[in-house]
């Protein structure tokens, strides 16, 4: 009987997969070379990104300046490379710590049920009807601007998202029959729930919570863009853009143009790789 679903859904799947497997690896190339130029960004950057030239203001791509200089005169691949490192880390920061508590609560309300799922259901609740940006717009009103306010903010705005998807699937896996073999042969619930089924659901919330690296991504260039991020001088896309503001009506659209593009290529290729991480392991589930 569980023959003849597997070459169902192999037969199903692989019409697709060739062209998948192209643009998740085009993805995870992007992905790689940014992730490279932030740890690697003292030893690619040709300049230093706060090194002013006011010899060099605006001044188009050459090959002394590869994508030209900003309104200080400042290398724009130089700042490219150095802000990936704060473009990356705090996205990746909320990631981890929202996954983290997110699972943490979804365990917790999936497992036990009752009144403790009713309690956080209602927090999640109250969590969703705030938009993760403007906590973290309250959180920098609150405690300054920077990039800790606005990253443990979103971490509490993330969180509910993880949970309510972990807590679903812990519910879903709390009625399969190996669960209640280990409760017959005497195994307590809380290990069960740690060691035996926590571990077939992380694949899948992981999964999942790669996409939310895209959204936290924009939504910090945009707080640096406003003002509320990343402070300058510190190299960042989102800075990188705002400066660049009084160039535009001058005709110099690169310092702009750049770091946007790399905002893009970033999210796009998180995209990507989140929805082909969550098809395929998705697809391993057994029924």
């Amino acid at each position: 009987m569980t023959t003849t679903p597997t070459l169902a859904v192999k037969v199903l799947r692989a019409p697709r997969l060739p062209r998948t497997s192209v643009t998740f690896a085009i993805a995870l190339g992007a992905l790689a070379v940014m992730t490279l130029a932030a740890i690697f960004a003292p030893f690619l950057a040709p300049y230093n990104p706060d090194a002013v030239d006011f010899a060099a203001v605006n001044a188009p791509p050459s090959p002394a300046h590869w994508l030209g200089t900003d309104g200080l005169g400042r290398d724009t691949l130089s700042r490219l490379i150095y802000g990936a490192r704060t473009a990356l880390l705090g996205p990746l920061l909320v990631v981890v710590a929202s996954t983290v508590l997110g699972i943490l609560l979804g365990l917790l309300a999936g497992w036990r049920g009752g009144w403790i799922d009713s309690v956080l259901g209602r927090v999640f609740d109250v969590l969703f009807a705030f938009p993760s940006l403007l906590i973290a717009i309250m959180a920098v009103a609150l405690f300054g601007k920077g990039l800790v306010a606005p990253v443990i903010a979103m971490s509490i705005a993330y969180a509910p998202f993880v949970a309510r998807l972990t807590r679903s699937l812990i519910a879903a896996e709390r009625t399969r029959p190996y669960v209640a073999a280990y409760r017959v042969q005497g195994f307590g619930g809380a290990w069960i729930a740690l060691r035996r089924v926590l571990p077939n659901v992380t694949p899948i919330v992981g999964a999942q919570s790669t996409l939310n690296f895209g959204y936290v991504l924009a939504e910090l260039a945009a707080l640096s863009f406003l003002g509320l991020g990343v402070q300058p001088p510190t190299a960042d896309w989102g800075a990188m853009i705002n400066e660049a503001q009084a160039g535009l009506i001058g005709g110099h659209f690169l310092p702009a143009i750049v770091p946007a593009v790399a905002v893009v290529v970033v999210v796009v290729a998180v995209n990507i790789i989140g929805e082909e991480l969550s098809d395929r392991i998705g697809g391993e589930i057994p029924a």
